[in-house]
């Protein structure tokens, strides 16, 4: 028995590492030992960052992560220890006031996220306990639970689906949050368990489930279900995606359905691509770090010249310590150079402003209200505007170098509509609810009618019985009501997880053909005669990706059997051996031209005997538990030949309003568009086409599955072989390119990248050493190299693993990702800065995202507007502050050569205090809020204006250098000026009053003051009354202030008579206007 036990352990160890098994319901299966429960994560949601208990160490580890909050927390404890020049305070209370503010901001975000957490976890749902119902909290569900589940309602874990209420077994499920396809799909349960219909039955259901572990990818699953019945052996059937519904999902059109949960809370899939928030800094803000350790370094290098000075001045015995420093003397003497050193740090630390982060703070709160009141941004139909999630990446939206897009829901509206088609090589277009015939032969009386044109009549009734027949649309039925009356007529609704294939059927129903819905393999299309006809569904050949198709085989009253196909042109064209191919191959490559969505159709006639044999082709793959995609492809590929091509369609994806404006208005303001979708390649290639992602005059490349298969090596040679291939084509040829350039008038070809998800896992995917880099080095040169990038069928974590691609190259180029579904929440996350749009899709993209907007245009005035002027404030002023403050203190440090290095400061505390606070803060606040250097009309029309800002310009060293020059240049004039101008100690001699040095620090104070508020003044372009009241209203409350001042220490008399002597002093206001006049030079 105990060595049972421990097999019994050691199997369950291994079975967790590579697969888990689910006891449906938990019940015990017959005749099988007692089984150990395995331990599986609750079905909690957990976005939030802090919890009650981490939340004050982990936010004051992040803060003072920061450099300049560790510097002033490091100066702030020298203070309170050592006997310091300045008081605690001026260090001290900046920096908590900065702390307490930013940590109150962060807690309140994640306590918001914990609200929505909670709202989701203690949501109500209903568990098949003991043969009934029980509602049960969403957090509560374990693995192995029944749960049931109502129209309209989202499933709160991912479920194996066991029962439906149609009679078909299937149920009907919008994924939009997931994938972003807002089309539903069906999903189909176990035959052998679909039969337990009610809470009692369904509890009896003694059943096992064996599947794979956790992982992220929507679109796989394998797993196996075990029946168990006393009647009959157990039967295995296996499981595949299209038996699993994902948290996050919706049921539609189906009345409810039971599924047993298999992964629960963090382990869903829809949790497994959800990336962990992380804190984003700006490029400005890493800039601010950069200058602010070699401000740093200035302030180090001050101090330790100051302390040397000092004691090499002292070596001069007459210049020794006073008498009354006695006890300072007998102190140890490293000791005390270590406190002198620090004793100027603290002196001098002003150099290194702690205001300029409460200024900065307050410049990213308050400017993000603009773009919440901008009027341009605000949707009618919505009735909302923008919204700032976080204001702390303001000016990250003008340093933009990558923007990365979904296209379902972002760049189009997800409506399509049937624009024209092509009969047997005549052109038809669908104009109203009318069909004509527009290559100038005929043309159709009205809506209804007999639409007989070139085609001929039973070519056009072909065409259009294929449109109603080859889909996998669904009907719902809904009834008319009035108050509590219901009318008679019923209005119906075509669902199907392609919005194109409910696009031809509605066309279709334009013109006479109707399709009236399936009941029992039976479908019902009513003709143009308005007759009913009914044709058995015998066979369908799903899409997929690979193949491009899809057909399905009917047969019709008179015992007929057809095979209907439709797909992309590249892959109905090469089966089709009858029909006007080249007619129909020229009206599809116009239908691209003007971005239009186009399918092929094509039929064959089959025999019973054909029939048959295809049957007993598709059982056995259908069949088979190992490499069943591989057979039935195979299967596939054998039956979809010798086609007949009756034509094509053409429908439209609607863009949204002027997303393809947006897209040229983001390329000519030198940015990288790139487009990320889970749709299918010839969706989101029209849709390209559609917004001038990509034109006629791009070689498009593509890096699929399909075209690695083409390839005859095996393994990794053929990725590697495919890379290299497109990586010379790509590489090389621009290069040549480039220099043929020089020396013609050619113009230089022009690439476009397509790439599906599969192959970018293949891409991805460790080798068997370990390494991918090479892989990935490949792609992002081929990428980088190109004008466009289209990514096709990404899973969600797919997409953020391309934006992590480019975001880590070498080159850190800055990202931005957009999108407005779940699905889109991971690389908006992993994006330096993330856009959630408002759409149809919910709003989680909009929740968990930096910024939020109603449309994809308002991208267009959010980055080069806001972005733009947002960068060249905030720019503007960081470099200012530094400067300030390096005219600030650089007098104080040349005043130790005048006093003997004894660490006198040459002003005032109080004027320590209030420079950074009170004379000279808001007028910078005002300009970073306000200013424009450009008009907002012109860098709204010239996008061409955002390049002058790229690559972070303006924090560069060049300009960073001037400013410092600048800064010491000033210092320099206002001390020296002052001191040469008032050499005479007995400038006031009206009373024989000498000046000392408080007079002297008055003086360079008050003219530091004036004159970088009047460099503030010439830099300012744009004057609103609130800049002239903070500008000249700081300089209006400096000149009093000295006077209340010196009324305040009452211990030195003189302070008060001396500041009315230095402003009623001609040669004061002569060196005032000197020093602004050289200033200004």
């Amino acid at each position: 028995m105990f060595r049972n036990a421990i097999n019994r352990w050691c199997a369950g160890e291994e079975k967790r590492v590579d697969s888990r098994t689910i006891y449906v319901g938990h019940h015990q299966i017959p005749g099988v030992e007692p089984f150990l429960p395995q331990n599986f994560c609750d079905n909690r949601i957990i976005s939030s960052k802090y919890t009650y208990w981490n939340f004050i160490p982990k936010n004051l580890f992040e803060q003072f992560r920061r450099i300049a909050n560790f510097y002033f927390l490091i100066i702030f404890l020298v203070q309170v220890i050592v006997d310091t020049p300045t008081s605690p305070v001026t260090s001290g209370l900046p920096l908590f006031f900065v702390i307490i503010v930013t940590a109150i901001k962060q807690g309140y975000e994640d306590w918001l996220r914990h609200k929505a957490d909670n709202s989701v976890n203690k949501s109500p749902v209903y568990i098949v306990n003991s043969g009934r119902i029980v509602e049960k909290q969403s957090e509560k569900i374990q693995v192995g639970d029944i749960v049931c589940v109502k129209e309209d309602e989202t499933f709160p874990c991912d479920l194996i689906l066991l029962s439906s209420s149609r009679e078909d077994g299937t149920c009907y499920v919008t994924t939009a949050s997931l994938d972003g396809e807002s089309s539903q799909k069906t999903y189909f349960t176990v035959s052998d368990t679909n039969a337990f219909r009610t809470e009692k039955e369904i509890d009896s259901l003694i059943a096992s489930i064996d599947c794979e572990q956790p992982q992220p990818d929507l679109y796989k699953f394998v797993g196996r279900i075990h029946v168990f019945s006393d009647i009959q052996e157990p039967v295995a059937r296996s499981l595949g995606p299209e038996n699993l519904l994902l948290r996050g999902a919706t049921l539609k059109n189906t009345d409810q359905i039971y599924g047993v949960s298999i992964y629960t809370g963090m382990e869903t899939k829809m949790a497994l691509n959800y990336q962990g928030k992380s804190q984003k800094r700006s490029v400005v803000e890493k800039s601010i770090n950069v200058f602010l350790i070699v401000y740093l370094g200035i302030l180090v290098s001050k101090s330790l010249v100051g302390t040397t000075l000092k004691y090499i001045w002292q070596l001069d015995p007459t210049n020794d310590e006073p008498w009354y420093s006695l006890k300072e003397k007998n102190t140890n003497k490293f000791i005390k150079m270590f406190t002198d050193f620090l004793s100027y740090m603290v002196l001098f630390n002003f150099i290194i402003p702690v205001s300029m982060y409460v200024t900065v703070e307050m410049q990213k709160f308050l400017g993000s209200y603009f773009i919440t009141w901008d009027k341009d941004m605000y949707d009618d139909h919505l009735g909302e505007g923008a919204l700032v999630n976080t204001s702390d990446l303001n000016e990250e939206l003008g340093q933009i170098e990558y923007v990365f897009t979904d296209k379902t829901g972002t760049l189009t509206e997800n409506n399509m509509e049937f624009i024209e088609c092509c009969i047997d090589g005549f052109k038809y277009k669908h104009v109203g609810v009318e069909l004509s015939v527009v290559d100038g032969l005929s043309s159709t009386d009205g809506p209804h009618r007999r639409i007989c044109g070139m085609a001929g009549k039973e070519k056009e009734e072909l065409f259009f019985r294929a449109l109603c027949l080859c889909h996998t649309v669904q009907i719902k039925v809904e009834d008319k009501v009035d108050g509590l009356v219901k009318q008679q007529g019923t209005q119906c609704t075509y669902i199907s997880s392609s919005p194109d294939e409910v696009a031809l059927v509605q066309g279709a129903k334009t013109l006479g053909f109707t399709f009236q819905g399936m009941k029992k393999n039976l479908m019902k299309v009513q003709n143009r005669d308005e007759e009913v006809e009914m044709y058995e569904l015998l066979q369908i050949l799903s899409f997929d990706p690979v193949r491009r198709r899809m057909s399905v085989i009917v047969k019709d009253h008179s015992g007929r059997i057809f095979l209907f196909c439709k797909g992309a042109d590249s892959s109905v064209f090469p089966r089709v051996n009858a029909g006007k191919q080249e007619e129909i191959k020229l009206h599809v490559e116009h239908c691209a031209v003007d971005g239009l969505r186009t399918l092929c159709v094509a039929y064959k006639e089959l025999t019973q005997n054909e029939y048959d044999q295809i049957s007993a082709q598709l059982h056995a793959a259908q069949m088979a538990l190992k490499d069943r995609d591989e057979k039935l492809a195979e299967a596939y590929d054998d039956i979809e030949n010798g086609l007949h091509l009756i034509g094509a369609t053409a429908v439209e994806d609607k863009l949204q309003d002027q997303a393809a404006e947006t897209i040229e208005a983001l390329h000519s303001a030198g940015m990288n568009v790139w487009v990320l979708t889970g749709d299918k390649m010839e969706t989101a290639k029209a849709t390209c086409f559609a917004c001038r992602l990509f034109h006629t005059n791009m070689k498009l490349l593509e890096l699929t599955t399909k075209n690695i298969e083409t390839y005859r090596a095996r393994g990794a040679e053929k990725i590697h072989e495919l890379l290299l291939e497109l990586h010379k084509v790509v590489v090389q040829d621009k290069r040549c390119s480039s220099a043929s350039l020089l020396r013609s008038w050619s113009v230089t070809q022009e690439y476009g990248l397509i790439i599906d998800g599969a192959a970018l896992s293949l891409i991805l995917k460790p080798t068997q050493d370990g390494g991918t880099s090479n892989y990935k080095n490949l792609l992002l040169q081929i990428c980088q190299r190109c004008t466009a990038v289209l990514c096709c069928r990404m899973a969600p974590l797919q997409k953020a693993q391309i934006v992590k691609l480019v975001k880590n190259t070498k080159e850190h180029p800055i990202t931005l990702a957009i999108g407005d579904g779940a699905n889109d929440v991971s690389m908006v996350l992993e994006a330096h800065v993330g856009i959630g749009l408002k759409g149809k899709e919910g709003r989680q993209a909009a929740r968990n995202s930096d910024y939020a907007i109603p449309k994809f245009k308002h991208l267009r005035k959010l980055l080069l507007t806001h972005g733009h002027l947002y960068y060249i404030r905030i720019s503007h002023l960081v470099q200012y502050f530094f400067y300030k403050n390096l005219c600030f203190i650089l007098p104080q440090f040349l005043y130790q050569f005048f006093c003997g290095f004894s660490q006198q400061p040459l002003y005032d505390a109080t004027y320590l205090t209030l420079y950074n606070i009170s004379f000279t803060s808001l007028p910078i606040l005002l300009y970073g809020l306000l200013e424009q250097h450009i008009n907002i009309e012109i860098l709204k029309k010239d996008p061409s204006l955002y390049r002058n800002i790229a690559n972070n310009a303006l924090l560069q060293w060049k300009p960073f250098l001037y400013w410092t020059i600048l800064g010491l240049f000033n210092g320099l004039v206002f001390f020296f000026g002052a001191y040469f101008l008032y050499d005479n100690t007995s400038l006031f001699s009206g009373n024989g009053q000498v000046y000392g040095n408080w007079t002297f620090g008055t003086i360079v104070f008050t003219v530091l003051v004036f004159t970088v508020n009047f460099k503030l003044v010439l830099d300012t372009r744009y004057w609103t009354w609130a800049n002239h009241f903070v500008i000249w209203g700081s300089l209006a409350f400096f000149c009093p202030f000295l006077f209340l001042l010196g009324w305040h220490y009452m211990a030195v008399p003189a302070t008060t008579e001396n500041a009315l002597c230095v402003c009623t002093n001609a040669d004061f206001y002569f060196s005032l206007a000197g020093y602004n006049f050289i200033n200004s030079c």
